[in-house]
C-alpha cells in the first residue's frame, strides 16, 4: 500500500501557491475571451440578420470553434512542459502548469457545451421579462404607447 501511495502522491500532492494563482488568472482570461467571441458573434447575428437565439449561437459555435481550439491548444502546448515538471526548479512552477492544463480541459467543455445553453436560457428569460413588463404596462395604462 505504501508503494502505491508513494506513486500516486506526487501527482496529487500539490498546493495552490502564487504560481498556481497566476495560472488561474491566465486561465480566466483565456476562457473569458473564448466565451465572449462566441456570444458576440451570436448577438451580432441576432441584431443584423434577425436570427433566433438558438440558431445564432449555433452559428457562433460553428464559426468560432476553430479559433477557440487554436487558442486553447496553443496555451495547452505552452504550459504542458511546465505541468510535466521538467527542468531545474520545475517543482515550484508545476502548480502553474497543472492549473492551466487542467483548467483548459475543463473550460473547453464549459465553453463549447454549457455557454450556448446558458445563452439560450438567458435570452429566453430576457424575452419573457420583456413580455411580462409589456403586459404589466398594458394592464396599468390600458394601451401600449405608440
Amino acid at each position: 500500500m505504501a508503494a502505491v501511495k508513494g506513486w500516486i502522491s506526487p501527482l496529487l500532492d500539490m498546493n495552490l501557491d502564487i504560481y498556481g494563482f497566476v495560472g488561474v488568472i491566465m486561465l480566466i482570461g483565456i476562457v473569458k475571451k473564448n466565451a465572449i467571441m462566441m456570444i458576440d458573434f451570436a448577438i451580432e447575428a441576432q441584431r443584423s440578420e434577425g436570427k433566433p437565439a438558438g440558431e445564432a449561437i449555433y452559428q457562433g459555435c460553428l464559426v468560432r470553434f476553430r479559433p477557440i481550439m487554436m487558442t486553447t491548444m496553443a496555451a495547452l502546448m505552452g504550459t504542458l512542459p511546465i505541468a510535466l515538471g521538467f527542468g531545474a526548479g520545475a517543482e515550484s512552477r508545476r502548480a502553474l502548469g497543472i492549473s492551466v492544463v487542467g483548467g483548459l480541459f475543463f473550460s473547453q467543455i464549459v465553453t463549447l457545451f454549457l455557454t450556448p445553453v446558458v445563452y439560450i436560457y438567458l435570452e429566453n428569460a430576457r424575452l419573457w421579462t420583456r413580455r411580462f413588463l409589456a403586459r404589466k404596462h398594458v394592464a396599468d395604462f390600458g394601451a401600449l404607447p405608440d
